[in-house]
């Protein structure tokens, strides 16, 4: 009898390369996008003094433009879908250390429970007017979710405590890729519209925008102040999924209920602890506390914001490249007006409480 011996484990090294392989092509097409982008900026700051589309618009541009045209085989999506998550979340982890402590601590008590309290107007008024257009209870609770929160994440974090199916997800998600990219190119018009200062306008987008990098998209044009007070704004009002979906998970028994009778296979009621504290969010408050203890060498901070930026700007290409403006046809009429009367709405919400709280 002869005795085989088992196969030899592969070496972690080969596991490492053979994954690092897999992103490099996706990866290595967002960085060229970003160069174009960086190149196009240069190129408007020669011509005209100043360049009026940042190099973070134009990567969003340039990648919905390509994504338009082309759809990435299975040989580019494991890059562009680790630039648009891994990339951009290290690139919020380094935004922090550039948080100015100062301005949160000006902020306040008022804002943040105002934040809190945008967010539950902005459901309910978001809902209603899905009701009212004849969506189902479930989608209109995706979109209400989605447009008052985060966009995919809230989504994706809600639709197996409702138990909505993958239609309902699949078309929510789409207005918030195709939107939340005409938000970030259009919310920047308002400033001299409305004439916000940079604080204001940070708050605007912090409660406005879908998601952190397009909060960074939409404020980087305006002003670093607005970047910051915009960025932190998010963030709060991000940690706002956790009790939402707790609150979800305790009210929301009637729609599985009606989910279930109807035959519609539910997506899995599982739900991660991370999906309502996001890792980079704790990260994020870490690099400030670091920040505000004197814990990072001045000497690193102007290299720590470059590299931030380079990387939101790789992972705004990454954001471009997962965008079909071509969804919004198929997802129908009732979805399409919901979510934008949900966004206007939301809109307006904010700058009530931004007048209400008198922020200069």
């Amino acid at each position: 009898m002869s005795i085989h011996s088992p196969a030899p484990l592969p070496a972690p090294s080969s596991s490492l390369l053979r994954s690092a392989g897999r992103i490099l092509p996706g990866f290595a097409l967002c960085a060229c996008i970003s160069t174009v982008a960086f190149g196009l900026e240069h190129l408007e700051a020669l011509a005209t003094g100043r360049a009026w589309l940042e190099a973070l618009v134009l990567a969003i541009l340039i990648g919905t433009a390509i994504r338009t045209v082309w759809t990435p085989s299975d040989r580019w999506r494991p890059g562009i879908a680790f630039s648009a998550k891994m990339v951009l979340e290290i690139a919020i982890v380094l935004l922090g250390a550039s948080l100015n402590v100062a301005m949160i601590i000006a902020a306040g008590p008022a804002l943040l429970a105002g934040i809190a309290v945008v967010v539950a107007m902005a459901l309910v008024s978001s809902f209603l007017l899905g009701r009212a257009l004849g969506l189902p209870k479930r989608m209109a609770v995706l979109v209400a979710c989605g447009n008052s929160i985060c966009g995919n994440s809230a989504i994706a974090a809600v639709a197996p405590v409702i138990g909505a199916d993958g239609k309902d997800v699949a078309a929510s998600i789409a207005f918030t890729a195709v939107l939340g990219v005409l938000v970030v190119l259009g919310l920047p018009l308002l400033v001299p519209i409305l004439s916000l200062t940079e604080t204001q306008y940070g708050v605007l987008a912090g409660l406005t925008v879908y998601a952190v990098p397009q909060v960074l998209a939409a404020t980087a044009p305006v002003a670093a102040a607005s970047v910051q007070i915009g960025t932190l704004v998010k963030l709060v009002r991000v940690l706002m999924l956790g009790p939402v979906v707790l609150a979800l998970s305790v009210l929301g028994h009637r729609l599985r209920e009606d989910t279930e009778a109807s035959g519609a296979r539910p997506a899995s009621r599982r739900l991660a602890v991370n999906k309502l504290v996001p890792w980079f969010i704790i990260a994020f408050l870490g690099m400030a506390a670091l920040r505000s203890h004197g814990l990072i060498p001045e000497v690193m901070l102007a290299p720590i914001a470059k590299t931030a930026g380079i990387f939101t700007i790789i992972s705004m290409a990454a954001l471009g490249l997962g965008v079909d403006v071509r969804v919004v046809a198929r997802a129908g009429g009732r979805v399409t007006a919901a979510v934008t009367l949900s966004l206007i709405a939301l809109t307006a919400i904010s700058l009530g409480l931004i007048r209400l709280l008198g922020i200069a």
